[in-house]
């Protein structure tokens, strides 16, 4: 097993003015052993840092290192690794032994060797009965252990996922998350794992590394993420609804959003143009007529079963409410007084994006 390192990694598409830059000076450790979920929207630069990692794209600018290697001249054999794509690319005509077998052939390795590894690796994913199947017999969620096999019998220092649950359905996701992290617990490798989904980032990750537009945006645990967000993109990104952003001017009596005051429970970190930012489910219900209270007016209530969204807007803003399932479902055009907890609000610089913190 190995640690990365990513040092100022950048990548230039083309040259002139013409060129694009793709990767913008990325810096992040990965620490041995660790599992880290690379998230961000399409066109973030994800899947090309991971492809760099592997070495299946040149960088154009810094370092990256696996383990005690700078390996970013060295070619992806010789990189210890093993990649997991988005697509199975499992070889039609061979049985699943075969074609987890197939590169320790070629590499020479002895046949007990090669039984050994593929027996113990199907051991792990459950593929003990379907060694001698062929890929076509097999569903998307089987195939996808197979190619997660062909990658542990490798025994490599570090596993690259590169979207490998895509083309699977929504149960299946579910399913092979599970196996992935039990996977990670038994085998303690070191993974790089890229998805454009934050339910498989939060669910996976050790750490994520969320990002926008070729730039990290924020390196942290799950909780960290999504408890303390250090951008309004990051804030907006993760979570499903996303955060509620007002934009407004912080006075100090309250704070001024679309020409309406709302009362705050504490004050503001500065006074001046702030944006505010409220979780769905961090509200409570409060009496109407309280002064401390917020107005949101009902327009549209949606049922999830265990939880309700309930959509609507505040001072002029769209703002989104989550409630338990259970609860009598407010009525369009209903007007429900939220309270809301000083602890619970988060504050962003609207010109930078940038988290502000109270002084």
């Amino acid at each position: 097993m190995a640690s990365i390192a990513l040092r100022r990694v950048e990548k230039t598409y083309g040259f002139g003015p013409k060129a694009f830059k793709a990767i913008h000076g990325v810096e992040a450790e990965i620490a041995d052993g660790e599992f880290v979920v690379i998230v961000g929207p399409s066109g973030c630069g994800k899947s090309t840092l991971l492809r760099m990692v592997a070495g299946l794209e040149e960088i154009t600018g810094g370092e990256i290192a696996i383990g005690a290697r700078v390996v970013n001249r060295l070619e992806p054999a010789e990189r210890d690794i093993a990649m997991v794509f988005q697509n199975y690319a499992l070889y039609p005509h061979m049985t699943v032994y075969d074609n987890m077998a197939y590169g320790l052939r070629n590499a020479k390795v002895p046949k007990d060797e090669i039984e050994r590894r593929v027996q113990k690796a199907a051991g792990i994913l459950e593929l003990g009965g379907l060694l001698e199947r062929k890929p076509r017999q097999l569903s998307g969620g089987q195939r996808q252990r197979v190619a997660m096999g062909r990658a542990i019998v490798r025994q490599p220092q570090v596993f690259l996922f590169d979207e490998p649950l895509s083309n699977l359905d929504a149960k299946l996701r579910a399913q092979t998350r599970l196996e992935i992290q039990k996977l990670h617990r038994e085998l303690g490798i070191t993974s790089l794992f890229v998805t454009h989904d934050q339910v498989e980032a939060m669910t996976l990750a050790q750490r994520m590394i969320v990002m926008n537009a070729g730039r990290i945006e924020q390196i942290g645990t799950p909780e960290q993420v999504y408890g303390v967000p250090a951008t309004t993109f990051v804030a907006s990104f993760i979570g499903s609804p996303p955060m509620n952003l007002l934009n407004g001017q912080a006075t100090p009596a309250g704070f001024e959003v679309g020409g309406q005051l709302l009362p705050l429970p504490g004050a503001a970190p500065r006074q001046g143009s702030l944006t505010l930012g409220l979780r769905p489910e961090h509200t409570e219900r409060g009496a109407e007529g309280d002064p401390a209270c917020w107005p949101l007016q009902v327009e549209v209530v949606e049922m999830l079963g265990a939880e309700r969204l309930v959509h609507g807007h505040l001072a002029g803003a769209a703002f989104t409410l989550r409630i338990d399932g259970t609860l009598t479902p407010p009525r369009h055009g209903q007007t429900l007084h939220l309270r809301v907890p000083a602890e619970r609000l988060h504050w962003f610089d609207p010109s930078t994006g940038q988290r502000v913190e109270a002084a």
